[in-house]
């Protein structure tokens, strides 16, 4: 591809991203998965403006849930943020905005699908936004993130009682491990005030550990605590 057709085609991408980038280079980078990277030489993969875009779209959906649900604790702020900042969500949203197409994949992972592959998209739309933040500063991030989460993180406001931490966790599991998570429960305290605990193994490994006055309880916390500590790994 010569190089006007390349400006032109991430000229397309910007304007599906709402972003006009200064230097296109950045954009360009974002999109360099480590395969292709590996294949071609000399080239840096998006695996730094990941780690950048991560920070970045952590604080400012945690902002934007701050602002516009002023009405929610902690704790459910936390979720609020939960719901929308995970491989899942970033992937559907890089799909929506047809992201797949403009990776600069190796061979034997385009051949493989990687295209549509959650992992590879989620951690590419967090480079975009690394690349956005260096080219445009704070506000353009924002801007960019408003756009995509807002309405997400509104609709997931309303559904914040019926958010599942083992359902959750259970699906990052089955996309990571091609396993289902196992819990171990014990018991103490008088029939009438019992106390249960949950710990949630993850390919054989505890990952999260839970108390509660109920079964429900001890698991669904131990099932958040497993989730972080698994999304901190990818």
């Amino acid at each position: 591809m010569s190089t006007t057709n390349i400006a032109e085609s991430l000229g397309t991408l910007s304007r599906r991203l709402g972003y006009d980038f200064i230097d296109q280079s950045l954009l360009r980078r974002a999109l360099a998965h480590r395969s292709w990277c590996a294949e071609v030489g000399g080239q840096p993969s998006n695996e730094r403006l990941e780690f950048l875009g991560d920070a970045v779209l952590g604080w400012v959906v945690a902002e934007i849930a701050y602002r516009r649900h002023g009405d929610l604790p902690e704790g459910k702020l936390t979720d609020l943020r939960k719901s929308v900042v995970n491989a899942t969500a970033l992937a559907e949203v890089a799909e929506e905005i047809g992201l797949g197409e403009w990776l600069l994949l190796g061979k034997g992972e385009d051949a493989a699908g990687g295209r549509q592959k959650s992992s590879i998209l989620s951690d590419a739309f967090e480079a975009v936004l690394g690349a956005v933040y260096l080219d445009g500063g704070v506000e353009a991030a924002k801007a960019l993130v408003a756009r995509l989460f807002s309405e997400r993180l509104d609709v997931a406001a309303g559904q914040l009682d019926r958010l599942d931490h083992k359902t959750v966790l259970q699906e990052l599991t089955a996309r990571l491990y091609d396993t289902a998570p196992v819990y171990l429960l014990t018991e103490s305290g008088p029939d009438h005030s019992k106390t249960f605990k949950a710990t949630v193994l993850v390919d054989g490994i505890a990952l999260g550990a839970g108390e509660g006055k109920s079964k429900k309880l001890a698991e669904q916390q131990a099932a958040s605590e497993a989730f972080d500590a698994l999304s901190a790994l990818e």
